[in-house]
């Protein structure tokens, strides 16, 4: 029988079972809360990036219940196991990761090919946004998914079409659907569109650095929105950017076996 690879799991699935073990020992009792996402980021010496992935990932399963401006409170066990996916789910981080470096170059080599009919396409995606009127999540997510993939077209590339269109469906997943029933509304898409029109005139003016700028910014605020602590109040249009979290801690734990209750040496990561 034939050897086949094993792919290395995923770190935010790993800290989601270290938090599920110390809840089914005990740990933290039914309806407490836990600790901030900065404290759980600190303690396992991890970004909170993959805390936050973990802590959606428990929160799809049942296991715990989020609350936007007050904290992470534990759930009793669910009466049914979770259902499981055929393929591993990509944390939401990661993907946004993935789309920045992707979507910042087809950006850069749209502004150079960019032709009158694929700004007006651009423009006619835009003005579907109505910025007097309500958004709603469906609309949203259509939209900004047409934006991207009419970005991508400008290209010709029916490969790299169907890679950012693909990049972008990965947010249709448990995961990505709670992070932003949690941290999305009016307020953001407003913002992210703004966005969009910052990459469309970059592109316009057939200036190849300022839409890869505009772009990787973009989505560099996207991964920031989604970043947002979930004790802090729900993002508004006068938030500009994240706060950065102490420094982080190493991975291992004490001797009782909870790495919350031990520190090691602190290093530096990025929040976000």
């Amino acid at each position: 029988m034939p050897l086949e690879a094993i792919e290395p799991r995923r770190l935010y699935r790993q800290i989601a079972d270290q938090i599920r073990q110390l809840i089914d020992q005990g740990e933290y009792a039914v309806d407490s809360r836990l600790p901030a996402e900065r404290e759980l980021a600190d303690m396992l010496g991890v970004s909170r990036p993959t805390v936050r992935e973990a802590l959606i990932a428990l929160e799809v399963e049942g296991r715990l219940r989020i609350k936007v401006g007050s904290g992470i409170y534990v759930n009793a066990p669910p009466a049914s196991e979770p259902e499981t996916h055929a393929s591993p789910i990509e944390g939401p981080f990661e993907v946004l990761r993935a789309r920045a470096f992707v979507e910042s170059a087809v950006a850069e080599e749209a502004a150079r090919q960019a032709q009158p009919a694929d700004i007006a396409r651009l423009d006619a995606v835009l003005a579907e946004v109505d910025v007097h009127g309500a958004l709603n999540v469906e609309r949203w997510v259509a939209l900004d998914r047409s934006f991207h993939r009419a970005v991508a077209g400008i290209l010709g590339n029916v490969v790299l079409l169907r890679t950012v269109g693909e990049l972008f469906d990965q947010r249709i997943n448990p995961y990505f659907t709670q992070l932003a029933r949690h941290l999305e509304n009016d307020a953001t898409w407003r913002a992210a569109h703004m966005e969009h029109m910052a990459i469309r005139d970059a592109i316009a003016a057939h200036q190849p650095d300022g839409a890869r700028a505009a772009m990787r910014q973009h989505l560099e605020l996207s991964h920031r929105r989604f970043a947002r602590d979930f004790g802090e109040a729900p993002f508004a249009e006068t938030d500009r950017e994240c706060r950065r979290p102490p420094a982080k801690a190493a991975l291992a734990g004490g001797d009782a076996g909870n790495p919350f209750k031990s520190r090691k040496a602190p290093h530096a990561v990025a929040a976000c």
